[in-house]
């Protein structure tokens, strides 16, 4: 992308938020304008044509488009959501305590749950493959009836069977390792011009090459993958024939899995710069060997000539499903724990100090509910007319019914909790926002009061986002809690019988919350598939779901390999190569950016020579920097980083936010408006409130009243040309090359 000729201008480049705006929309070069009405019914005219790229304030204004970087397609878009488990135990690691004391064990202990999901994603496929169609169907008369697809293997000895049905898991371990070795062109990294000095965390974005590390990870998850499919197999093998060779197979896949644990507990040797061959030759021979093992397995398996016995479920399965919900537990406890011990030294730690345990338990939970639906789906297919009592009884592992009655508890606990919450807090939130409407508009007529209203509505409903932070720490609570009563499936109970022995609770009503429950599940992973389409093709969806891709992926891949790749590594360099350009071509810069696109922009301030920042500008509205990722990340985003920021630009820094926002706010003052000048801190002056909407009452010659904003852009609202203004007077206007006076 090349700029006019002419140097020495002032460029605006904005940069949009979640929207996945056009780069029309983001310029604002729509041929017509609406001129009155709303978006139901409204009056346009013609814009004044645009000879050049020269904006109304006087700039050259540019855009930078990154949203077709995260979710440019369908298939990626649903690569996302299917992946979605995967990508909160990534998002989780980056969640770690500002303490550096706590970085490595929480370090491990991510990867360790991220390794959790993997067994358990081949534990899902080889639960439907083996146990369900291999070990139950292929062996009943009933489920072999006019599937002839499945017949011809059903007069086959049973290790044959297993042996050809092991090909199922082992192709879906190589699909995913396919999938997550192709990131394509779109997600190489681009390398900045010069890296800047910032002792920020927040400065590394997009600098570091994941791929040495994302390779090791890939490495390990794969060796654990095969490995685990070759335990499934050995300990059905074992329970008739625990021959010398069943043995000693058993054995060397123990010692493949300890190596995985064991590199995945050591943060510093796997984070280690590129160029540790020996490192990568390790993990490329773990994986070698897994391969190599998986394929001695099968052949043994299927050569056997002991007999099986005669179990109604696979031999070994139900305890392995159950033992990892045991370990996914443990680890989620010791994670809570390490988290806390150093909340307790930090005073006022965001999200109480649990961000990373409620994003890894909120993983575990939807991933444990993926596998229990798969196989409950497949269970169902199978098992024809069963009634549903008998086929929760008959069909799935017990783990997977503990698991979908503890996914289906904490969804409902939650969901009740949730409306309380929103009852209870109802009225101190629209008290905030009936003192804030009284402020903004001291003497309403009589006609505004139901603009009014609307008006305190919508400022209470964007107050509603701090009440999220709890809810969001129960149901992580609740998520680590179903997952624990799994172990009761040891005991070969069902929910129903429990709960109706020690509560008295009637077993058919536990048995109809599991199968509706099991349902539950299936609308959300239908919800999701359908929002994340629509988030790719309608503007409004991807507006509001779009956060949760952009935020998930907005960070590289340390901790699961199969998450969808990283967007910030090409985004944040390509930005600081191209602010870098046209300064030193002899411009000066005014960087607006939008929600998220505002943090693009502060990792990118970040990452400038001094020399590029002292011809730079940023204005910032409806940024989450503060309200969201402060919380969220306090590692990576904190006061001074915040400062730093302001720092780089010489404080040519302005913030907008709205009340109405339920997303962005402001990053150093909740102040009504710019404190002035005599307090001495800079940064006192940042922040700009915007009064949402502009008016209560209709305007002469419109037919409705000003609209509210909320959480988005406003590149034609007249605070924003203010600021625009404001800004490109403190650059100087134009400005020489870099070393020249400006």
């Amino acid at each position: 992308m090349s700029g006019p000729d002419d140097s020495g201008d002032v460029v605006e480049l904005r940069v949009h938020g979640v929207s996945g705006a056009s780069a029309a929309q983001v310029l604002n070069l729509q041929q017509i304008g609406q001129v009155a009405g709303d978006r139901n019914g409204g009056f346009y005219r013609p814009r004044p044509r645009n000879s050049d790229s020269t904006g109304t304030h006087g700039v050259t204004v540019e855009a930078y488009r990154w949203g077709d970087l995260p979710s440019g397609t369908v298939a990626r878009t649903l690569a996302v959501v299917f992946l979605l488990p995967f990508m909160l135990v990534n998002v989780a690691i980056w969640m770690r305590p500002a303490n550096p004391g706590s970085e490595a064990t929480v370090k491990s202990l991510c990867r360790l749950l991220a390794l959790t999901l993997t067994v358990l994603y081949v534990l899902a496929i080889a639960g439907v493959a083996l146990d369900l169609v291999g070990w139950k169907c292929l062996a009943s008369p009933d489920c072999l009836a006019g599937r002839s697809w499945l017949s011809w293997l059903g007069g086959r000895p049973v290790g044959l069977r297993l042996a050809v049905l092991a090909l199922v898991p082992a192709a879906a371990i190589g699909l995913i390792w396919r999938v997550s070795c192709r990131p394509g062109r779109t997600f190489e990294a681009f390398r900045a011009p010069d890296q800047g000095s910032s002792t920020s965390r927040l400065g590394t974005v997009g600098q570091w090459d994941a791929e040495p590390l994302v390779g090791r990870l890939r490495a390990i998850h794969v060796a654990a993958a095969f490995a685990t499919l070759d335990l499934v197999l050995l300990l059905a093998r074992g329970a008739s024939d625990a021959s010398p060779a069943t043995i000693a197979l058993a054995a060397i896949t123990g010692v493949i899995l300890t190596g995985c644990v064991g590199l995945l507990c050591t943060p510093p040797l796997m984070d280690r710069a590129p160029g540790n061959q020996r490192l990568d030759r390790v993990t490329r021979t773990l994986r070698t060997a897994a391969i190599v093992l998986t394929v001695v397995v099968v052949a043994h398996v299927s050569a056997s000539s002991q007999p099986w016995p005669e179990e109604r479920e696979l031999p070994g399965y139900d305890s392995t499903l159950t033992g990892l919900f045991v370990a996914q537990t443990t680890l989620l406890a010791a994670l809570g724990v390490v988290l806390l011990w150093h909340r307790s030294r930090e005073h006022g730690a965001p999200l109480f100090g649990l961000g990373a345990l409620v994003v890894a338990a909120t993983g575990i939970s939807m991933a444990v509910a993926y596998s229990a639906e798969l196989v409950y789906r497949v269970a169902d297919f199978l098992d024809r007319d069963v009634p549903t009592g008998a086929g929760i009884a008959s069909g799935p592992p017990r783990a997977y019914t503990w698991a979908i009655f503890g996914f289906f508890r904490a969804v409902l606990v939650t969901a009740i909790i949730a409306v309380l919450v929103i009852l209870i807090s109802r009225r101190s939130r629209r008290r905030a926002a009936a003192a804030i409407v009284a402020r903004d508009f001291p003497d309403p007529p009589a006609e505004a009061g139901p603009r009014l209203r609307q008006v305190r509505d919508a400022i209470a409903r964007a107050r509603f986002t701090e009440k999220l932070v709890p809810l969001a720490v129960l149901y992580g609570c609740l998520a680590g809690l179903g997952t624990a009563t799994t172990t009761i499936g040891l005991l070969g109970q069902v929910p129903s019988d429990v709960l109706e022995r020690n509560i008295g609770l009637p077993a058919g009503a536990i048995t109809f919350a599991i199968a509706f429950g099991s349902w539950v599940i299936a609308a959300i992973i239908l919800g999701l598939i359908i929002g994340g389409i629509f988030a790719y093709r309608t503007e409004p969806y991807r507006r509001h779901i779009g956060v949760l891709w952009d935020l998930g992926t907005f960070w590289p891949r340390a901790a699961h390999p199969f998450a969808p790749p990283c967007y910030s590594e090409r985004a944040v360099p390509e930005l600081a190569r191209r602010i870098t350009y046209l300064v030193e071509r002899g411009d000066a810069v005014l960087l607006t950016g939008h929600s998220h696109g505002s943090v693009l922009l502060a990792a990118t301030v970040l990452q400038l020579p001094p020399q590029v920042g002292d011809r730079v500008a940023l204005l910032t509205h409806g940024s989450p920097l503060r309200r969201l990722y402060a919380r969220l990340f306090p590692a990576y985003v904190d006061d001074a980083a915040l400062r730093e920021i302001g720092r780089r630009v010489g404080w040519r820094w302005v913030n907008l936010w709205r009340d109405t926002d339920p997303i962005g706010g402001w990053i150093f003052s909740p102040r009504p408006a710019p404190a002035p000048a005599t307090t001495g801190d800079p940064a006192a002056a940042v922040d700009r409130r915007q009064r949402d909407p502009g008016d209560v009452v209709t305007p002469p010659g419109d037919s409705v009243a000003p609209p509210i904003h909320g959480h988005w852009p406003g590149e034609s609202d007249e605070p924003f040309t203010e600021a625009v203004r404001e800004l490109v007077q403190r650059l100087g206007g134009r400005a020489g090359p870099p070393g020249t006076p400006g």
